[in-house]
């Protein structure tokens, strides 16, 4: 099962185009951006579909915006990790910020853990929609009172004049500009941010490669340095078991070079 995978391992290579397409396809969503995605409830009902009824449906908050919304997603989704034993970290306040790399990363490891399921074929008998209906039947009550509510009050008061409405799309003008240069501030610091990363993939791709290579794998130094490449888990520091390794084949090396001049200056 792949509830623990290393960063080299190839599910942190899948683009984001093909995460879209398949949360698209199977949810029957319409998802354009990984962002979309960051208030936990796709995950949710990701997990839902892979094991049928584990997931309270009818408590997952497909419209929440709000952070506090969305923790309540994520609370949920820990819930059926602990009930499913997946030792999965769940980064939440950095899921909820709705920053691109972080949601990727966590869904490039929810494909691969719902592909090993069942080889990743999908119940025919699910219905996705219908799932999201069931789950947000109360909050599309309350919300339709709501709206009812407005438009009484709206109704019932004055109409307002052409000079205001004039204003007011002054103002929504200035508002739409100044949101679409932060937007497009965002793209270009999402695309360097990606090319930092697939900068730093391609480093350690060629340091996997050449601790793979023939006459080399064997050595301490390649040992140690895959001991890092593909650790799992992310609580414990690879780095301390790799040095230990090292330490430990070194003071083999003294141990057998200390019996080998013993054995030298017993010889006659």
């Amino acid at each position: 099962m792949a509830s623990n995978i290393g960063i080299m391992d190839s599910a942190y290579f899948v683009g984001r185009n093909e995460i879209l397409t398949w949360i698209n396809n199977r949810l029957q969503l319409n998802l354009s951006r990984i962002e979309e995605a960051a208030s936990g409830a796709v995950q949710c009902q990701m997990m839902d579909m892979t094991y049928p009824g584990v997931v309270p449906m009818h408590k997952v908050n497909f419209d929440a915006k709000t952070e506090y919304d969305m923790i309540q997603n994520y609370k949920i989704l820990q819930e059926v990790f602990n009930k499913l034993k997946i030792e999965k970290p769940l980064e939440v306040n950095r899921l909820v910020k709705g920053r691109p790399l972080d949601n990727l990363e966590f869904l490039q490891w929810l494909k691969r853990y719902c592909d090993s399921v069942n080889g990743g074929i999908m119940n025919e008998n699910y219905n996705p929609v219908e799932r999201r209906c069931k789950g947000g039947k109360e909050r599309y009550a309350k919300g339709s009172q709501k709206i009812s509510k407005s438009l009484q009050a709206n109704n019932s008061g004055p109409k307002q004049g052409k000079t205001n409405a004039g204003a007011g799309g002054s103002n929504h003008a200035g508002e739409v500009l100044a949101l679409s240069k932060e937007i497009t501030d965002l793209k270009v610091s999402v695309d360097l941010l990606e090319k930092e990363r697939d900068f730093y993939f391609g480093k350690l791709r060629d340091i996997e490669i050449l601790c793979q290579t023939s006459g080399l794998e064997s050595i301490p130094m390649s040992v140690a340095i895959k001991k890092i490449l593909y650790a799992a888990d992310a609580k414990e520091s690879a780095l301390a078991k790799a040095q230990e390794y090292l330490h430990s084949v070194k003071e083999d090396e003294i141990e057998a070079g200390a019996g080998a001049e013993a054995e030298a200056e017993t010889d006659p």
